[in-house]
């Protein structure tokens, strides 16, 4: 089997960095301060590179038990969600005042398990991301821990890390750990532990490594963080765990620091477009004229002026499918209307969208972002 080159972290568009509580906070002195300020530098150079950045930060229970005097103990559910209430604006905080030092915008999100989960949420909350990203802000995310039960919780912020990547369509998801990445046994208490730099692939044996699903140690850990690797590399982003203990840890890897490496065989596009193209369930049809068929097949989007007639009932990010004149099937994609606003403006002009519906939405009715031709190949 050929040999696969190790990814440079400079390559990667956009990057999800996911960073938990105990390198961010100390229990004794609060923020650790100068740690952060030298996260945000690495940051800062990656940004300069061009690449989009989004923070998955924990450290909200932590700052606000502090502020609260909540004793180091484990809290009950309301006091974690009081301590998260009063630890969030610090958190949002020492986020915007560190990036801000390279004169880069900080902007807070809150998610919940739902709002990854379900469709209209999590189409919001995807859009919310592209703008701030077009802004070239960087969003800081946090579970919505105010307001999350452990019914509805995610629980870590690794897989959470790893759904907001997939969700914003990242190629790269860098978890901060206390510790290099992956060995073959826990190396606290096995001195014959290698170490692992590269998995090109999640199976079995690399689950066991982690304390597999019958393991005691199964919950939390290195366990969760191979389920996000799951969760990253099916959505075609590779995901790294490197050291955060470290001062400058993005720096540090860039220069060579031993890390693990999970491997994608796809890319967020191509894996987006087959969860598209053989996953989903269409719920309607759109039905174009010639010309909005020939420019889907040039790789325009489709406008509401090219639509001809709408069939089904569908709302707003579900599948459909496109058929030209004939009846054939062109496309499927991710339509950006209800299909009672659908009717109301196929056949028109895009700036006509705000005057018919009373509010402004998206000048496609589906993007080429989130459409797949049928000619792509891809199992429908």
């Amino acid at each position: 089997m050929a040999a696969v080159s190790t990814p440079d972290l400079k390559s990667f568009k956009r990057i999800v960095i996911k960073v938990g509580s105990s390198l961010l906070v100390d229990r004794k002195d609060g923020l650790k301060e100068a740690w952060l300020n030298a996260l945000a530098s690495d940051i800062a150079g990656l940004h300069a590179g061009g690449a989009d950045i989004l923070v998955v930060s924990s450290g909200a229970v932590a700052l606000g038990r502090g502020v609260l005097g909540l004793k180091a103990r484990e809290l009950a559910l309301e006091e974690k969600q009081a301590a998260a209430a009063v630890g969030q604006i610090a958190l949002s905080g020492c986020w915007a005042r560190s990036l801000g030092a390279h004169k880069l915008t900080a902007a807070q999100i809150l998610l919940t398990y739902g709002d990854t989960e379900e469709r209209r949420r999590y189409l919001n909350a995807r859009e919310t991301i592209e703008t701030l990203f077009q802004h070239r802000a960087i969003p800081v995310i946090n579970e919505n821990d105010t307001v999350a039960t452990s019914e509805i919780r995610y629980g870590d912020n690794d897989r959470l890390a790893a759904r907001v990547g997939t969700m914003a369509s990242a190629d790269c998801v860098v978890l901060l750990s206390d510790i290099d990445g992956l060995f073959t046994a826990p190396p606290a208490t096995n001195p014959n532990a290698e170490f692992v730099p590269e998995v090109p692939r999640i199976t079995a044996q690399i689950e066991a490594m982690a304390g597999g699903a019958a393991s005691e140690l199964s919950r939390g850990g290195m366990m969760t963080k191979i389920e996000a690797a799951k969760i990253a590399t099916a959505g075609g982003a590779a995901m790294l765990i490197a050291n955060g203990t470290r001062m400058n840890p993005l720096a540090a890897v860039l220069d060579g620091a031993r890390c693990t490496w999970f491997l994608s065989p796809s890319t967020p596009v191509t894996a987006r477009k087959r969860w598209i193209g053989g996953t989903l369930e269409p719920r309607g049809i759109l039905f174009v004229d010639k010309g909005a068929a020939d420019a889907l097949r040039d790789g325009a989007s489709l406008l509401p002026a090219g639509v001809k007639r709408v069939d089904g009932s569908f709302a707003r990010g579900d599948l459909v499918v496109v058929r030209g004149p004939d009846g054939g099937e062109i496309a499927r994609g991710l339509v950006a209307y209800d299909a009672i606003d659908a009717v109301k403006i196929m056949g028109r002009a895009s700036r006509d969208i705000e005057k018919i519906l009373g509010y402004s939405g998206r000048k496609e009715i589906i993007h080429r972002d989130a459409l797949v031709l049928s000619s792509d190949g891809i199992e429908m």
